[in-house]
């Protein structure tokens, strides 16, 4: 058959991706990707990224924000099961507070002064392990300390300017590696201040099972009971990881680890400085924010002021300017307000003049009205709750987030968002790490982003991408743990998990088309088309690219089919350059795709358009 007789059809697919249907159904449209997104309707490949710091971070992040103090000095903070941390610019600073030491004695610095005497080090020649004894220490094993006033020990070992993980041995005393092998062999020995920090989190939900983690009938054997002295397998019972939550006050910050006390860092005491507790905050917070104005800490599940009994629905706020006070009173701008409809509250945002804030099952407007009440509560939607404590996000005053098994706009009205891969997204969700669900801003692309775990994995893996100005979705995979606009720095700010360690990222710098210097591979696959239906067959043999390229080199493939059920026969890859004029093969079928893709370090392209030489060739 001659190919002259092909008619040239330009190849035109809808902005987005759309899989809600079958690859069949979804016909005019772009169906799978990876690192790829829309510009005018256009897709094109997403930038790469770079290290901002080579600091290997000591625990998975949770929550970041930027910001410039008022010297205009570009800082970061975020927050890991480990460490608090903070970034001047140039260095990574870990700020985590000295924590109290005991649960219910939080106002006293878990301090133990090691004398030599009652308390001591021992060390043996050619090791690098240190015994301590220090009576009720009251650290747990994976909990860091450092020393102060501390002398050399071991002949060898100066403790001095390090932090030092521990393993506990008893309540009176443990153990760490020191960073140098010691010398001697020595019992009870020395001096130091032993500051020991934050107790150390975990980084992964943890299903609770045993015995007592669910219901059994002793003697009976029957569907979703046990018998008696028969461990569960499952449960709905959930050991929450690690979560932080960090806001601006002023030109600091305050940071509350989940069911914690609250802390403060003030950036004029120096990058050396550790975050200080605010003796006055509740006993226990789950999330923390800043009302914008009139400046209140608030605290979001928390201990009530009467009873000092823990309410997961209780909304806590300071005296205005003054996160020192959290009394009620005549004299006092602090109260407290419970919420309802849910069993928790999960998390919040500034937005416009209010603070949107979600429990598990509904969304509140908090908003300052002003003496004698100071806020007032308005609850704006239910059956519409967030699924993570950071899967909500501000977007040009409208709050847009994610839910148990939707994505949700308020703009003054509650609106399910028509998402076009939202059975993608959400059958393949790790649903017991939802947790870690993180929502962030590309405003140099109009971009809501949220970061999440796909099914098997424990961080998150994947992303989905809402452009609400040009209403489009897209997705891929990510290594991100937490992601922050560039409204402080000229890029996004990511931190994430590179093979088994964790970082502080530059994300889509301007002219970066690399994963730290590897390559990354993007494409994007059309769902099917065909002839009149499929009716006919069709013929295909010659294909006129339209792309934007740098100097590197894209790859077309087409796929054709006769029939849905039989295997797609290949054609390509075919290599496209700025250069390449068309390219020529031979396919036959009812339905065909176009994959485009690349797997070169450094290569940037923009896909416009695709005519193809295509005629009917008959009914079988």
């Amino acid at each position: 058959m001659s190919s002259t007789m092909a008619k040239l059809v330009k190849l035109n697919f809808t902005p987005g991706i759309h899989r809600e249907s079958t690859q069949y159904a979804e016909e005019g449209n772009w169906y799978d990707t990876d690192h790829v997104r829309f510009r005018d309707g256009r897709p094109e490949n997403l930038r790469g990224y770079v290290k901002k710091s080579s600091t290997v971070l000591t625990g998975t992040a949770r929550d970041l924000i930027t910001w410039a103090d008022n010297s205009t000095f570009k800082r970061a903070s975020f927050g890991t099961e480990a460490k608090l941390y903070e970034f001047n610019g140039d260095t990574v600073f870990d700020i985590t507070p000295i924590r109290g030491k005991t649960s219910t004695g939080d106002n006293t610095l878990a301090i133990v002064t090691i004398d030599g005497t009652n308390n001591g080090f021992s060390t043996a020649a050619g090791s690098v392990r240190v015994s301590v004894s220090a009576s009720s220490h009251g650290a747990e094993t994976g909990d860091f300390v450092a020393f102060t006033s501390a002398t050399t020990i071991g002949g060898a070992i100066d403790l001095g300017n390090r932090t030092y993980q521990v393993s506990v041995l008893n309540t009176n005393s443990f153990s760490f590696d020191a960073s140098v092998t010691a010398s001697s062999t020595e019992t009870g020995v020395g001096t130091a201040t032993a500051n020991f920090y934050l107790h150390t989190g975990t980084s992964v939900a943890i299903q609770g099972l045993g015995w007592g983690a669910g219901v059994y009938n002793a003697g009976v054997s029957s569907t979703g009971k046990r018998a008696f002295n028969e461990a569960a397998t499952s449960s709905a019972i959930i050991f929450r990881n690690t979560q932080w939550t960090i806001d601006n006050w002023g030109e600091d910050i305050v940071a509350c680890r989940r069911e914690g006390r609250i802390y403060n860092w003030d950036t004029s005491q120096g990058p050396t400085t550790r975050a200080a507790l605010i003796s006055a905050s509740p006993s226990v917070n789950n999330y923390v924010i800043v009302s914008p104005n009139d400046r209140h800490l608030i605290a979001l599940g928390s201990t009530e002021f009467a009873t000092g009994t823990f309410n997961s629905m209780l909304v806590r706020w300071s005296d205005q300017n003054n996160f020192d006070n959290f009394t009620p009173s005549i004299s006092s701008t602090s109260g407290e307000n419970v919420l309802a409809d849910g069993s928790e509250i999960v998390g919040a945002t500034r937005s416009r003049s209010a603070i949107n804030i979600w429990t598990d099952n509904a969304m509140w407007l908090m908003q300052f009205v002003g003496p004698p009440f100071t806020f007032k509560f308005q609850q704006m939607g239910t059956n519409c709750g967030l699924i993570g404590p950071h899967a909500g996000i501000d977007y040009a005053g409208r709050s847009v987030w994610m839910g148990e098994d939707n994505f949700f706009l308020f703009d003054g009205q509650l609106q399910v968002l028509d998402c076009t891969v939202k059975k993608y997204v959400f059958d393949r969700l790790n649903r017991s790490q939802t947790d870690k669900i993180y929502a962030g801003i590309n405003s140099e692309f109009k971009e809501i982003i949220w970061l999440y775990p796909s099914s098997g994995q424990n961080e998150c893996d994947s992303y989905v991408i809402f452009n609400p100005d040009d209403n489009y979705w897209t997705y891929g995979s990510a290594i991100w743990t937490t992601y922050e606009s560039q409204e402080t720095y000229d890029n996004t700010i990511t931190t994430g998990v590179s093979g088994t360690e964790s970082f502080l990222f530059d994300n889509e710098p301007v002219s970066i088309f690399t994963a730290d210097g590897e390559p990354i591979s993007f494409f994007i696959e059309s769902a099917y088309f065909d002839i009149d239906d499929g009716d006919e067959l069709m013929f295909m043999d010659r294909m006129i690219p339209d792309f934007d390229i740098n100097d590197g080199t894209v790859t077309i493939e087409i796929a054709s089919q006769e029939f849905p059920v039989n295997s797609e026969i290949i054609k390509g890859p075919f290599d496209v350059t700025n250069t390449t004029q068309k390219v020529d093969f031979r396919a036959r079928g009812r339905q065909a795709k176009v994959k485009v893709s690349a797997n070169s370090a450094g290569t940037s392209w923009r896909f416009g358009s695709l005519r193809m030489a295509m005629q009917p060739d008959g009914r079988r």
